[in-house]
């Protein structure tokens, strides 16, 4: 649907600024933004996709991955088209670079949104697949329903939004995932047409201001596996995000215009583990890895298992009710508590 947005000024004339991400897209009457999905008309500048949603599916918290934002619980996953990046090895490229009319999508009211995730016994509604933040509007008109009605709301993002933009919906954004491409301006410049300082900005001031925060690296041989990129993301994570924060590296697999490029030795995630436990990160979670030991949430006091997972699943829990190791009382820092969902694969 389209319709006018809010996250826009007049720079001249009738020529428009969004100011939806760090880009700041100047755009003439009849032109679109960056992201294709934002016109000027007039004068105007309109979204051409609001709630126009190309997937809705359940999912467990966990495959976000948010790791301690209410472990076990479901997530009502929903997504529209296009994005901000332009990374030539995205999973989901035929919804990042779609633009209006190249993909069926379903024109779905914020309100029903927010009902459909009740009705599934859903804790949170994700906001994934496709870059959220470039569909801000609807982002916050849902997002406000959903907390008046008790539903939480998780953004599953590449961080490239607009401190302005950010300041005005951050209190509406419970938890978020942000995916780092890398630890080089060079790298963000080269192959997501953006840059790193924004991301950084983005991710520090949303844990600043109460966001649940959790951090994805997907490391990508011959392009940011290398040991001094990876120190420098684990201690800049350390140092203005809190050791605390999850970090979740996950493995490359060749896709859209990577194929050519091999998947991740095992080997090297584990280096980049060590890594940043050396720099002090206290809660490492290592993804696209089936059956492996760091899918768990370790204790950083005594080193034993208190959340143990099989891929999306917890099989064992060992924190009291304040989120306690049972074994010897450290805090582990998880917001809400385990919750046991019903079958997420019910029918939309």
């Amino acid at each position: 649907m389209e319709r006018e947005s809010r996250f826009y000024e007049t720079f001249r004339d009738d020529i428009v600024r969004c100011i939806v991400c760090p880009r700041r897209c100047i755009i003439k009457p009849g032109e679109r933004g960056f992201c294709g999905i934002k016109e000027n008309r007039g004068g105007k500048l309109y979204t051409l996709t609001y709630g126009d949603l190309s997937a809705m599916a359940v999912d467990p918290i966990e495959k976000k991955p948010l790791a301690h934002f209410y472990p076990g619980s479901l997530a009502f996953s929903i997504s529209h088209i296009s994005c901000s990046f332009t990374c030539p090895w995205c999973q989901n490229w035929h919804l990042s670079t779609a633009k209006p009319g190249d993909v069926p999508t379903r024109y779905v009211k914020p309100e029903e949104v927010v009902e459909m995730a009740r009705r599934r016994r859903c804790t949170s509604i994700a906001y994934t697949y496709n870059e959220p933040i470039i569909n801000l509007d609807y982002f916050e008109d849902t997002a406000k329903i959903a907390h008046e009605r008790g539903v939480k709301n998780v953004l599953v993002t590449n961080g490239y939004i607009s401190l302005e933009a950010l300041d005005r919906v951050v209190g509406l954004i419970d938890a978020a995932n942000v995916d780092w491409k890398s630890f080089s301006d060079d790298f963000y410049r080269r192959y997501c047409s953006a840059d790193l300082k924004s991301v950084l900005e983005a991710t520090v001031e949303m844990k600043r201001r109460g966001v649940h925060v959790e951090v994805t690296f997907l490391i990508i041989p011959g392009l940011n596996d290398g040991e001094e990129e990876a120190r420098a993301m684990a201690r800049y994570l350390v140092e203005n995000l809190g050791p605390d924060t999850p970090l979740h590296l996950s493995r490359f697999f060749p896709h859209y215009k990577f194929t050519h490029v091999s998947p991740t030795p095992v080997e090297i995630l584990m280096k980049v583990r060590e890594i940043a436990v050396e720099e002090g990160c206290r809660y490492i979670y290592v993804g696209n890895v089936p059956m492996n030991r760091y899918e768990n949430t370790y204790c950083p006091g005594c080193g034993r298992v208190v959340i143990e997972r099989v891929g999306y699943t917890i099989t064992d829990w060992h924190l009291d009710e304040e989120n306690r190791c049972e074994y010897c009382g450290e805090p582990i820092p998880i917001v809400g508590h385990r919750e046991f969902h019903p079958n997420p694969f019910l029918p939309l």
